[in-house]
């Protein structure tokens, strides 16, 4: 941070950012001595940045309450990580977004230094980011009411239709919101279930904030819990295959979705269900690494009939 510009711009976000600061800690943060700190204020104050002092033990810095913060202002880095944000939540599926989406991207380029501008341009009309497309169209009014209901931790009311469009009343305790394969979902206690669930935003019907509170559980990751329960799915058929190879390894080449991954000394056990035991041997035959086959027995065979189809095609001139 040598550009005393840019000491004099961080200081004004520190300020912003903390209700009072010690000259100690601001001179820390600045890299700079308490004299060069005393400067910079007044730099503020020259500009028409009205910069409380408070003197004695408990002294330091504050802003002047009521203060109208000016524009936004964004470095090379900051702006990058907005423009690219933008461009991501153009593919997750919230068509009332839309429009809001352009406005957002005009109002920040107009308050940006020209430089600056040019380059939040150039990625708006140059980046494209291969997200999965959204396979179920996005519900902005669900999605702020569980963020919201997540974060004060507010029982909500949904009612919710299946796959085989039975429709059901539960109370949920609203976990996380994850976004995942082009949908929606929201995890959490259903009161219903007595047990965790997941639910696809596309199909609650109605949802209805509840007085009730709840205590959200400290280590509750929504991603994973909902990526076990896809793979958890009841299926017709039990596997099990242990994979010699680091799990990292084994989850690129197969993905999460396909069972559940566990250590095994130095190997990898998966337990997964499938209703097809021909899609399962074709998963297994193209992995780049050694597995062995517990169960089912007929999985060794559809795994076998593979390579001979291979073999015959490999033969052929």
């Amino acid at each position: 941070m040598a550009n005393p510009t840019v000491r004099v711009l961080t200081l004004l976000e520190l300020l912003q950012a903390h209700r009072h600061m010690s000259g100690r800690e601001l001179a820390e943060r600045l890299g700079v001595d308490r004299r060069t700190l005393r400067r910079y204020i007044q730099v503020l104050e020259d500009l028409g940045i009205p910069v409380t002092t408070e003197r004695g033990r408990h002294g330091g810095y504050r802003l002047m309450p009521g203060f109208k913060l000016p524009p936004l202002m964004f470095n090379s880095e900051e702006a990058l990580a907005v423009s690219l944000g933008l461009l991501a939540a153009q593919g997750l599926g919230i068509a009332e977004t839309a429009p809001a989406l352009e406005t957002a991207r005009a109002k920040l380029e107009r308050v940006m230094p020209a430089r600056l501008q040019q380059q939040a341009q150039a990625l708006s009309e140059s980046a494209r980011l291969e997200l999965p497309s959204a396979r179920a169209p996005g519900d902005e009014r669900l999605l702020i009411l569980f963020a919201t209901a997540t974060q004060a931790r507010q029982r909500v009311r949904l009612d919710y239709r299946d796959d085989r469009e039975q429709h059901t009343r539960r109370a949920l305790n609203p976990y996380g919101l994850v976004y995942r394969s082009g949908r929606w979902y929201v995890s959490g206690w259903c009161h219903l279930r007595r047990d965790l669930r997941s639910f696809r935003l596309d199909r609650i019907v109605e949802a209805t904030p509840l007085e009730a509170s709840f205590e959200r559980p400290m280590d509750f990751d929504p991603a994973a819990h909902l990526a076990h329960s896809i793979a958890s799915l009841p299926r017709a058929i039990a596997v099990s295959v242990r994979f010699h190879a680091e799990l990292a390894n084994i989850v690129a080449e197969l993905g999460r979705n396909i069972g559940v991954f566990t250590p095994d000394g130095s190997a990898v056990m998966l337990h997964a269900r499938t209703d097809s035991l021909d899609w399962f041997a074709r998963q297994l035959a193209h992995q780049p690494f050694d597995f062995e086959i517990l169960d089912p027995p007929g999985l060794r065979d559809a795994l076998s009939e593979q390579a001979v189809r291979l073999q015959r095609m490999a033969a052929k001139k």
